[in-house]
């Protein structure tokens, strides 16, 4: 987006959104090894090229055997048959069983030639000639070694414990359709049906920067007026979730040249760039100061525009594009509870828009408001408060207050309530707008 045409005093949430999402388009197609296309979206739609099993084969531990051999068999009069070999899983050169015969198969094994169903081993006495057998033991400990006899208690009808070709899906059947997110299920049916790679959106790479001389990173000691960066911590945690790849960077001093550099240095691996802080109107406001007219000159189209948005928290953003290749820049406010509400309004479509999913947006839903007194809002602006949703009762319930710096308040919300800018006071067992955070 260029930044030389004035920006208006104040802007809606909607017209910001609006303008985030009509500069991000979906990250360009790659091939990927199955391990690494986890959490990207496919591109294609993806068919069975062989049946899923591909062979009749096993379900149980057992005996293969056909039909007429075990028919009224019974513990006191058990059906006798000999054992002409094992069947395990991945074997060749199966042994075909006639009248009178059984082979030992174990679960997943091919059924062998001849064989129309399978015995459970625990319906046998497992070749020992005693009583029901409890487990199939190992072709070496068996007594009857590969072969023997076997004592069949119980009948099985045709084709059972068999699971049959094709049971699963047929070749020619659709496995995938494009558009899918590949998570752990999707990763195991790719494998089954043999493909190693698969033609996917990768993940957004995002680079999240705080800025501020004031912060430290955890585990140090803090000195006066200094307080720990828990914004770079958050919103990276927040990028992974929200399906991307996550870079944090420390804490960037109050430095606008310092700030252009690291920046400048990031853009190697990034998707998309985000800043918290310094995009107010203090004095050192150096996101500001380092990215507003940056680009302008040698890129055309690119540039980090800052505006004021009719939104509580969040009210000071920035958004444009820098570097050669227009990387996209948010820049959010530093306050804890400012930033990550607008990550989860702005930043959250953003990424999803670049993995080329549809759904960009959180779940929202209609709640009845249980609180002790009614909340107020301000007056023209679009209010988020924390609160906890729940959905058996229909209700949501605020947690803690107002304030943009009440990050513990969160860290116990599942959800936003959202107050919309022409109300002013939000009555308890009102109907609110709520949007589900987990």
């Amino acid at each position: 987006m260029s930044a030389a045409s004035p920006a208006p005093a104040i802007r809606s949430v909607d017209e910001h959104l609006e303008d985030v999402l009509a500069a991000v388009h979906p990250l360009d197609p790659i091939e990927l090894q199955l391990p690494d296309a986890q959490g990207c979206v496919l591109v294609e739609d993806v068919t069975v090229p062989v049946a899923l099993p591909p062979f009749d084969n096993s379900s149980m531990d057992g005996y293969a055997v056909r039909i007429a051999d075990v028919t009224g068999a019974s513990e006191e009069f058990p059906a006798v048959l000999t054992v002409i070999g094992d069947v395990a899983a991945g074997s060749e050169g199966l042994p075909t069983v006639g009248p009178g015969e059984a082979a030992r198969i174990m679960t997943g094994a091919p059924l062998p030639p001849g064989a129309e169903a399978v015995v459970p081993v625990e319906w046998t006495d497992g070749g020992t000639g005693g009583g029901a057998a409890t487990t199939m033991r190992a072709a070496s400990a068996a007594p009857e070694g590969a072969t023997g006899e076997v004592r069949v208690h119980r009948p099985v009808e045709a084709r059972a414990h068999v699971r049959a070709r094709g049971s699963d899906v047929q070749a020619g059947d659709l496995a995938l359709e494009a558009g899918t997110v590949l998570g752990p299920a999707q990763i195991g049916l790719l494998a089954a049906i043999g493909r190693g790679t698969v033609r996917v959106r990768p993940r957004p790479r995002v680079v999240v920067l705080s800025t501020g001389s004031e912060l430290v990173q955890p585990g140090e000691e803090l000195g006066p007026g200094q307080i720990y960066d828990s914004n770079s911590f958050a919103l990276a945690a927040a990028a992974r979730d929200a399906g991307a790849i996550a870079y944090r960077v420390g804490a960037v001093t109050d430095d606008a040249d310092t700030l252009r550099a690291t920046i400048e240095d990031q853009l190697v691996r990034a998707d998309l760039l985000v800043t918290t802080g310094g995009v107010s109107v203090g004095a050192y406001d150096v996101v500001k100061e380092a990215l507003s007219s940056v680009g302008d000159a040698d890129e055309p189209g690119g540039g980090v525009e800052f505006h004021k948005l009719a939104m509580q928290p969040g009210k000071p953003q920035g958004f444009g594009s820098i570097g050669p290749d227009h990387t996209p820049l948010l820049a959010l406010p530093g306050n804890p509870v400012s930033s990550y509400v607008s990550f989860e309004l702005f930043v959250r479509p953003a990424i999803r828009a670049l993995m080329g999913l549809k759904d960009l947006h959180r779940p929202r839903v209609r709640a009845v408001l249980t609180a002790d007194k009614p909340l107020s809002s301000p007056a023209g602006k679009r209010q988020f408060l924390r609160g906890t949703y729940d959905a058996e009762a229909g209700s949501v319930t605020p947690v803690g207050g107002a304030g943009s710096h009440l990050i513990a308040a969160l860290a116990h919300a599942d959800a936003l309530l959202v107050v919309p800018e022409d109300t002013t006071v939000v009555e308890p067992g009102s109907d609110v707008e709520v949007m589900l955070l987990g």
